[in-house]
């Protein structure tokens, strides 16, 4: 009978506790001084007590020795903790809530918790299956200020502080803000999880504190958060910072930076800038943009020179900007350098345009002709500049530009090397070039003389090259080396010297034109020889009685006539252009009574075989057809001067252009007859005529 007693009380127990539950969280955290609630929830049977039992909750820490106070209780006249009386307290319908309010939670109420419920007779139930861990940690949680990044100078803000941990159970803090910029209203706390400020920043309150504080009941227990105020401002500060590879960088101060590298060094460039919000950086050269920072901005801007050139001095500039204002800042950066790019440059007289010449270059230059020579080179420190001329020193036409050398009137004596040379600390450049002076050609003849068969003639010509000379002979041209039954044609050169002989056997002729030319590249000359009809009756009576004196003085006054004649001819010829040489030869006289006119002149008997006409010149040496030698195959030559009054020809006639023939001096040749031999008479004029008898 007391087994199946047993066994059913043995199952209602089992029945009964599976009616008690309780829902809880597990673990709870909370941090110190702030409050949490605990939600619980509670089940249990319905026997034992009606709808008007009241219910009684309590919970206890769950630690050995079992406490014997509860630390919360819904109970009227129940005794609690001390540690927690005041702080830990139920929340909700006893009948059905267990969830727990825990306010200024402090380290020490860290612990396990068990609910014990009880209503009527029968419910009375330690949930000890159903804890909760409550863990408390340090106050590490504060405020949130809300505040733009940047504030606008002048521009009213409005800021916002809060406190996020809100439990309606729980208690609302005091929020309040501290600072420069919190007036005395707003410096009064207010009841709040949420609190606003609004000020109106000042450029001063750049980099200010701030501070919004929350201060919980109970012992004290207050959090705070503190941020700067970031109120915008224009750039400033701006900073050039150099360095290079081999020295650390350096700042240069004062107004005006400079700075000096050599030439392939390699060099950094930092630009730094205070300035809010961040200033856009661009460095400049001159006027041109080098390099920008980002469009966001910057605080430094870096440029790099790797192997510095010549060409990168110059002014350098870092600018800052943003929307409040910019700011610049320069440096002037110069390049030390050895000479270098040396050149000459050219002018010329008579000429506009400018010639540049390489080291090495030669130079052509008409014999008296105005020359200037400008040497120009880059170097840092500037070079001096100095002229030799065969390795001796020029002086420089003008002292303060050595640069610069003028030559006047360029003479042969100056050809040769002239050499320019740059010079500054660094180093030394040198430059040179080949001066050679050239000349047109001028003319010295033809001049002819009789022979025993016939007419040698010879021409000289100087010139620098050297010329070469040809005859013309009626429409034939000769020249070189020739010899037939009819001419024959020898040349020869010596320096700037060159000769031609012509010897004629036959073919002479009344009106016969032989020239001279003289050419080389940069002019030519010729000079004409005129032969004329033979007059053997005025040939008789001008020499029959040249034995006396009486005749001679006839003679001479009449030579006197046919040089005045000859001269006004001339002056004629020249003021018409047509050249003298060109002109028909004179008619000869009418043939005596009773005697046939000669178809060809007879060279033993003739009277005015030839003219020579020589071209003025200066002085020259004596051209081969003129040396002893030559002397030996001619018959007695002798010149006399006669001073002969007459008109001097005009300064416009006495030059002729390279290439023209010239006419300026008539040498009349009579062979047959012996001259008195005189010596020109003091006073006489080089512009005459040498009358030559042959």
């Amino acid at each position: 009978m007391l087994l199946p007693l047993f066994l059913a009380m043995l199952w209602g127990g089992s029945q009964a506790l599976d009616l008690f539950k309780l829902q809880v969280q597990e673990s709870v955290m909370v941090q110190e001084g702030l409050c949490v609630v605990v939600p619980c929830s509670i089940f249990y049977p319905s026997r034992g007590w009606s709808p008007t039992t009241p219910a009684y909750g309590f919970w206890f820490r769950d630690q050995s020795p079992r406490p014997s106070l509860p630390v919360a209780t819904n109970k009227p006249g129940q005794d609690v903790d001390t540690d927690t009386q005041g702080r830990f307290q139920l929340l909700g319908d006893p009948r059905e809530s267990c969830s727990l309010l825990i306010r200024e939670a402090h380290l020490e109420d860290t612990s396990l918790y068990f609910f014990r419920f009880e209503r009527g007779d029968y419910v009375k139930y330690n949930f000890m299956e159903y804890k909760f861990y409550l863990q408390v940690t340090a106050l590490t949680q504060k405020p949130a200020i809300y505040v733009p990044e940047i504030l606008q100078p002048g521009h009213q803000v409005t800021l916002f502080c809060a406190f996020n941990w809100i439990f309606d159970e729980c208690p609302v803090p005091a929020v309040s803000w501290i600072g420069n910029t919190v007036s005395a209203n707003g410096a009064s706390p207010r009841t709040s999880y949420f609190s606003e400020l609004t000020f109106t920043p000042r450029p001063q309150d750049h980099n200010t504190e701030l501070t919004c504080r929350v201060d919980f009941s109970g012992e004290g227990v207050s959090t705070q958060n503190t941020v700067w105020l970031s109120v915008a401002y224009a750039p400033k500060d701006l900073i050039i910072s150099i360095s290079d590879t081999d020295e650390p960088a350096l700042e240069p101060r004062g107004k005006n930076l400079h700075l000096e590298v050599k030439k392939g060094q390699s060099l950094q460039l930092l630009c730094a800038v205070d300035s809010l919000p961040l200033a856009t950086l661009s460095w400049t050269l001159q006027d041109r943009v080098l390099s920008w920072s980002h469009p966001l901005g910057s605080t430094t801007l870096e440029l790099a020179l790797p192997r510095v050139k010549a060409e990168d001095a110059g002014r350098y500039t870092c600018r800052a900007e943003n929307r409040l204002g910019f700011l610049s800042r320069s440096l002037d950066l110069s390049v030390r350098y050895a000479p270098e790019n040396l050149k000459v440059v050219i002018s010329r007289a008579n000429h506009t345009a400018l010639e540049n010449l390489e080291s090495g270059a030669s130079l052509q230059v008409l014999e008296g002709q105005s020359l200037r020579l400008l040497c120009v080179a880059h170097g840092n420190p500037p070079a001096q500049l100095s002229w030799t001329h065969r390795g001796r020193t020029v002086s420089p036409s003008q002292p303060s530009d050595p640069g610069v050398l003028e030559l006047p009137q360029i003479q042969t004596e100056q050809e040769g090397e002239f050499t320019c040379r740059a010079q500054n600390p660094l180093g030394s450049q040198n430059i040179s070039l080949s001066l050679s002076v050239v000349s047109p050609p001028q003319l010295l003849g033809p001049s002819c003389s009789q022979e025993d068969e016939g007419l040698r003639c010879s021409c000289s010509s100087r010139a620098r090259p050297a010329p070469s000379l040809r005859w013309r002979l009626g429409e034939g041209l000769l020249a070189g080396e020739l010899s037939n039954a009819s001419f024959e044609v020898s040349s020869s050169s010596a320096g700037p010297w060159a000769n031609s002989s012509l010897s004629l056997r036959e073919g002479l002729s009344s009106g016969l034109r032989l020239s001279c030319e003289a050419l080389n590249a940069h002019g030519a000359r010729s000079g004409s020889v005129l032969l004329l009809p033979d007059e053997k009756e005025l040939a008789s009576r001008a020499f029959s009685s040249g034995v006396s004196l009486g005749t001679g003085v006839t003679t001479f006054l009449f030579l006197c006539f046919i040089l005045i004649l000859v001269r006004a001819l001339r002056k004629k010829w020249t003021q018409a252009e047509v050249p003298a040489a060109t002109s028909a030869p004179a008619p000869a006289p009418a043939p005596a009574p009773g005697k046939a006119p000669r178809s060809r002149f007879s060279r033993r008997s003739m009277i005015l075989d030839y003219i020579n006409v020589i071209p003025k010149a200066g002085p020259l040496p004596p051209p081969d057809g003129h040396s002893p030698e030559a002397r030996k195959n001619q018959k007695e030559l002798h010149l006399v001067s006669h001073n002969c009054p007459g008109p001097k020809s005009s300064p416009q006639a006495s030059e002729a252009e390279n290439n023209q023939e010239e006419l300026h001096y008539a040498v009349l040749n009579f062979p047959g007859l012996r001259p008195w031999e005189t010596q020109r008479p003091k006073g006489t004029h080089p512009e005459y005529a040498e009358i030559q008898f042959h």
